[in-house]
């Protein structure tokens, strides 16, 4: 066997442990000068299709007309992705700048009763802001972990995925370790999905009403899991609810001399699938694209809330969504009626194929992005951090924003810098990778690592490559698999991925500290076979 490839296998099955460096390094680009800084409204939608808006796919029948808005005055990017195809990891990689792989959770989601997942020695793209002078905000659905006060410490039960895992959580007291410790001057959401117990709303690390009753429906699109609720705590109003709260942020803020930055993580269109009565039927599809209406509407409203309150030509405004659309969104009912949720891509929510993790992106930012501007660039939302960074002239640490860069080169063709990002990683929910540099993708498993066919578990794959190789340029849809094709493509993809592992970051710096794996290496096995053939 190729002693390269050799070397690589070893470091693919390995736990890669680096002492992390603190030293300081400037970013590539020079800040924006601007009069002051700019405002930040980043909207993050969940289990939003890449086809669910208009703008994204001209085939769709889902009517956007306020997200499109915000894309003619904006640039929109058509091969924008999510760090993951599921919620958790994607919303740590936007919040650090850092793949969730580097950190313990390598596969999966949290739940509504997980530990806090970050740490609170890592900058977060809201402690960077801080530093920079900004009053921070989060509101929304946190799905992060935060720690909930216990009646007995010694006995923390189950997961959180079953009722009774909550029955020794004490929900009089505090939580700790919220987003108030990661960089949130402004908290306020609840801890999991909207499907996922225990349905509270906690504001600065206080819940906000007793927690009286338990809820459970089991209803098809609107169902959601059973479980301790608030007397405060009503599930059809979560959504407006929280967009109301956003936008009376936008007001009280417009009277501040500081600049904020409001991270609006949206619990919707994912189920429960709730389109408030007004909304429903509206769409004449299904309540899924009810539900994608209702919330196209109120992002317009939130975009006149900023307009109306004198904000809108020092305010930057990012939309996206978190991973694909979920399969609960009903692809066949939708499919009846000519629309696709994924678009043109392979695959849904979950799945390492394109529309696992290819995603809807949006920026707005009068006087620095051209309206009606579009980027074909391959970019990922963990570019967050690096972006902000640059507008406001803050230098990363070598340790900070490790899979980020900044974006800002894209902002300007003229600019004499360019857009750093070498090659993306792609990551599903059972922890199988791909890896994309240009034109190409390398999968590093057979089938779709999460839950269309084939299947991991469910599906045979006797017969299938072992690992999948795509030209996406001439093949979006992953239909024609040229894996034994191009080997020198195989072999240096794989390189790559083994430089970002062992170096514990994509981005150029000292080398970083990933959190240890499973002590079998079964996380990353999927890989491990290519080095054995």
């Amino acid at each position: 066997m190729n002693t390269k490839l050799m070397r690589i296998g070893m470091l693919l099955a390995c736990s890669f442990i680096w002492v992390g460096c603190t030293e300081k390094k400037t970013t590539k680009n020079a800040p924006v000068v601007t009069k002051q800084q700019p405002n930040i409204i980043y909207i993050l939608t969940d289990d939003l299709g890449y086809g669910d808006i208009a703008a994204f796919n001209t085939q769709g029948k889902i009517k956007t007309p306020h997200i499109d808005q915000l894309a003619s005055e904006g640039m929109k990017f058509t091969d924008a992705h999510s760090p993951s195809a599921v919620c958790s990891p994607t919303r740590y990689g936007i919040i650090t700048g850092r793949y969730s792989w580097r950190s313990p959770m390598k596969s999966g989601v949290l739940t509504g009763k997980s530990k806090a997942l970050i740490s609170k020695n890592r900058t977060t793209v809201a402690s960077l802001l801080q530093k920079g002078g900004y009053h921070t905000a989060f509101i929304g659905k946190w799905h992060l972990g935060w720690n909930w006060a216990q009646k007995d410490s010694t006995n923390f039960g189950g997961e959180g995925w079953n009722a009774e895992d909550f029955d020794n959580l004490d929900f009089e007291k505090n939580v700790t370790h919220s987003p108030n410790d990661l960089g949130f001057d402004y908290a306020y959401g609840h801890a999991g999905s909207l499907d996922m117990a225990p349905y509270v709303y906690v504001e600065n690390g206080k819940i906000t009403a007793k927690v009286d009753h338990i809820t459970e429906n089991k209803e098809k699109y609107s169902w959601w899991r059973k479980g301790y609720t608030a007397a405060d705590f009503v599930h059809e109003e979560v959504t407006p609810h929280f967009f109301k709260k956003a936008m009376s942020y936008v007001n009280e803020r417009a009277q501040a001399k500081k600049p904020f930055f409001m991270y609006l993580a949206l619990p919707s269109p994912h189920t429960p699938i709730l389109p408030t009565k007004e909304w429903q039927g509206k769409s004449k599809l299904n309540p899924y694209a009810d539900f994608v209406m209702m919330v196209d509407d109120y992002v317009g409203q939130l975009v006149k809330a900023v307009d109306a309150a004198g904000l809108t030509e020092n305010t930057l405004i990012v939309f996206t969504s978190d991973n694909g659309c979920s399969p609960e969104a009903d692809f066949t009912v939708l499919g009846e009626k000519g629309h696709n949720p994924s678009g043109m891509y392979r695959g849904h929510k979950a799945d390492i194929y394109e529309a696992g993790h290819r995603v809807p992106y949006i920026m707005k930012w009068p006087g620095h992005i051209a309206p009606n501007s579009v980027s074909h660039q391959t970019i990922c939302q963990t570019d967050f951090m690096a972006t902000c960074a640059d507008i406001i002239g803050v230098p990363l640490a070598s340790n900070e924003g490790v899979d980020s860069f900044s974006l800002l080169p894209l902002f300007n063709k003229n600019s004499a810098t360019t857009y750093q990002r070498e090659a993306t990683v792609h990551h599903s929910i059972n922890g199988s990778f791909a890896i994309r540099k240009g034109d190409y993708k390398l999968i590093f498993c057979p089938g779709s690592g999460g839950w269309s066919y084939p299947k991991p578990g469910k599906d045979d794959m006797t017969g299938l490559p072992k690992f999948q190789l795509y030209n996406l340029k001439a093949d979006p849809a992953e239909k024609n698999n040229i894996y034994d094709a191009h080997p020198e493509i195989v072999t240096e993809l794989t390189a790559l991925m083994a430089s970002y592992i062992e170096n514990g970051r994509s981005t150029p710096g000292s080398k970083q500290k990933n959190a240890p794996l499973h002590l079998d290496g079964s996380e990353w096995q999927q890989i491990n076979p290519i080095v054995s053939q």
